[in-house]
């Protein structure tokens, strides 16, 4: 069973090592390395409330083992909504944590934060990822022609709904 906590300054290696993932850079807003400085100063300036800081990181763990991160960012709070963003360390890809992940932030952005709107933007060459919101329920929506050098993307939408099982 995962959790999901606030970052903290012990997460600064798991940062550093994933933030430094150039395989997963094709997927992200990140395109270069980031020093550990840089990832110490966003660790002390982040207050972890998304209405001061415009977005929120979450670490993923479970009793044992810091697995991955969740972000809600783009976040809109005037028209609620927010862009989710994941990373789970390749150890522990299919085998769950991500659908997981996903169902804690969905429970957290639609029950305590009140958002309407949550969606992803993937690539269309990222079939887990693709796998992975489809069967959340997320629906596909604006395809991104030349999103990035690398592919196109797809939007990936759900909005609030009654039950989050």
């Amino acid at each position: 069973m995962i959790h999901l906590r606030k970052i903290e300054p012990s997460d600064l290696p798991f940062l550093y090592q994933w933030e430094n993932d150039a395989l997963a850079w094709a997927d992200g807003a990140n395109h270069n390395p980031l020093s550990q400085q840089d990832l110490r100063d966003y660790i002390e300036s982040t207050t972890g409330d998304i209405y001061k800081d415009g977005q929120l990181r979450l670490i993923i763990e479970d009793e044992a083992a810091t697995i991955g991160c969740i972000d809600l960012f783009d976040f809109d709070p005037r028209n609620r909504r927010a862009a989710i963003g994941m990373y789970i360390a390749p150890e522990y890809r299919g085998k769950g944590v991500g659908r997981e992940a996903l169902r804690l932030l969905e429970a957290y952005a639609f029950g305590h934060l009140s958002m309407r709107v949550l969606y992803a933007v993937i690539s269309t060459k990222n079939t887990a990822c693709t796998a992975l919101y489809r069967s959340a329920g997320y629906t596909p929506s604006s395809p991104l022609s030349g999103w990035t050098l690398e592919s196109d993307a797809i939007i990936w939408l759900t909005s609030s709904r009654p039950s989050l099982d």
